[in-house]
Order: C-alpha cells, then structure tokens, then sequence
C-alpha cells in the first residue's frame, strides 16, 4: 500500500514538473515577443504566496494540479 502512494506521489511530481517546462515556454515566448504576461501561477484555487513583479504577478496556489501563464 504504501509503495503505491510513493508511486502516486512520484507521478503527480513527474507531472507537474513536465507541466512547469511546458508552461516556462509559453512565458518566456510572450516574453520574448514582448507580450504583457499579467499572471505566471502554479496551481489553482487560493493564493498561498504571490509576488508583483514588474508587469508579471507570480502565485503559487493551494492545488498543485494546473499552471498557467
């Protein structure tokens, strides 16, 4: 049972860091191109931790499941 959590847990980690990489690209593209990035977030729900930095407010979020830019 609790080899099974482990892989749970080792899953949801492979996942948000695959998703992180995908996620840096869109931003650093927009940023490149010099679009407005209003919000770079990790997870969704309430705000645990935001930063304001010069045009772009970095969050991170209670549920770990989604970022977005």
């Amino acid at each position: 049972m609790i080899s099974f959590l482990i892989a749970i847990v080792k899953i949801i980690i492979l996942l948000g860091f695959l998703i992180l990489i995908h996620e840096a690209g869109h931003f650093l593209v927009a940023k490149l191109c010099k679009v407005k990035v209003n919000e770079f977030a990790i997870g969704f729900g309430p705000v645990i931790w935001k930063k304001q930095g010069k045009e772009t407010k970095y969050s991170i979020r209670l549920i770990p499941l989604r970022w977005f830019c």
